[in-house]
């Protein structure tokens, strides 16, 4: 069986008073039903750009180019009505920050029941008990009274619970998570990550998650895929990227996640430098400048995404070097 969602050479880029600039730069991955990929990064790298161009929220200004493919119909070539019944129906995101994605002036029961009303010929009351059951699904205590507050009224692990109630109102078949942890405490962002792996086994929902925290990202997914200025890096089964890491990005990534070895009296370590800006990306390596491990030609040499191992890709001229093919 086939990926459910398939991303193939997607390049896109934004204007700017010194002409285009890449923000994505010819990535390609597929999300099979049920399975859930995470792509992690820093900010910058490219991770929710990419989420919105699977929902055709970009800015009108953007150039994207490559494929786009959901159960094998091209997003790139929906528009209209077509496009309006895909989001909200067979692919929904849940967006990072739920007090400013939720109306501040409209009963939380009410948005979520307005996502049914977008896509079904349903009766106001039947729109609202089918909130009110997807609040239910979502763990909130009497949701009922619940669904008659305003986000206001709401904590922020709450808030986030409508906002995935809203996503899977419709019962889609993609589901896109854009750092739905984000400013919450650890507990609930515990709460938050069991509530959505059961929810991706008892739908049998596909999941992008998107995050800048390995240490989240390795507690949902089935695959991930490490981005950086606008490319993946590295990508393999969960399992493989937290044992035998590849590029020296994603190691510099998982160093810096503190466990329980950490020594306290230690400073926890970091990448060095930051994320390049668009316009600032060379014709070589772009981690080349933060990278303590590069060599002559990282400075020159735009590596491919090589398979190291089966199901193991990473994007290095020191790992290509020593692959052979």
């Amino acid at each position: 069986m086939g990926d459910l969602l398939q991303i193939r050479d997607l390049k896109i880029e934004f204007p700017t008073p010194d002409g285009w600039r890449s923000a994505v730069r010819g990535i390609s991955f597929g999300i099979a039903a049920g399975e859930t990929l995470g792509l992690v990064g820093e900010s910058g790298s490219g991770k929710s750009v990419t989420s919105l161009a699977v929902l055709r929220l970009l800015p009108t200004q953007a150039r994207i180019s490559g494929e786009i493919s959901f159960d094998g119909r091209s997003l790139l070539a929906l528009e209209g009505e077509e496009l309006r019944r895909l989001r909200g129906e067979s692919i929904s995101m849940i967006f990072q920050e739920p007090m400013t994605a939720l109306n501040p002036v409209m009963r939380v029961g009410d948005q979520v029941a307005e996502a049914v009303l977008a896509h079904s010929d349903v009766k106001k009351t039947e729109a609202w008990r089918r909130a009110v059951e997807s609040l239910t699904e979502v763990e909130i205590r009497e949701p009922e009274r619940r669904a008659r507050d305003y986000p206001h009224q709401l904590s922020g692990g709450m808030r986030q619970r409508v906002m995935i109630a809203m996503a899977i109102v419709n019962r889609p078949r993609l589901l896109i998570a854009d750092e739905p942890t984000t400013a919450l405490d650890v507990t609930i962002q515990a709460q938050i990550l069991d509530l959505l792996n059961e929810l991706r086994q008892r739908h049998g929902l596909a999941m992008l998650f998107i995050s800048h925290d390995l240490a989240v990202v390795s507690q949902i997914s089935d695959r991930v895929a490490v981005m950086y200025a606008g490319q993946i890096v590295e990508m393999a089964t969960a399992s493989e990227v937290f044992k035998n890491a590849a590029h020296p990005y994603t190691r510099g990534l998982l160093h810096s996640v503190p466990t329980l070895r950490t020594n306290r009296a230690e400073p926890l370590r970091t990448i060095e430098g930051t994320v390049p800006t668009a316009g600032a990306i060379t014709i070589g390596c772009s981690f080349e400048p933060r990278c303590g491990d590069r060599i002559g030609n990282c400075a020159t040499v735009n590596p491919e995404l090589i398979e190291i191992s089966p199901g193991h890709w990473a994007r290095c001229p020191v790992i290509a070097g020593n692959v052979v093919k």
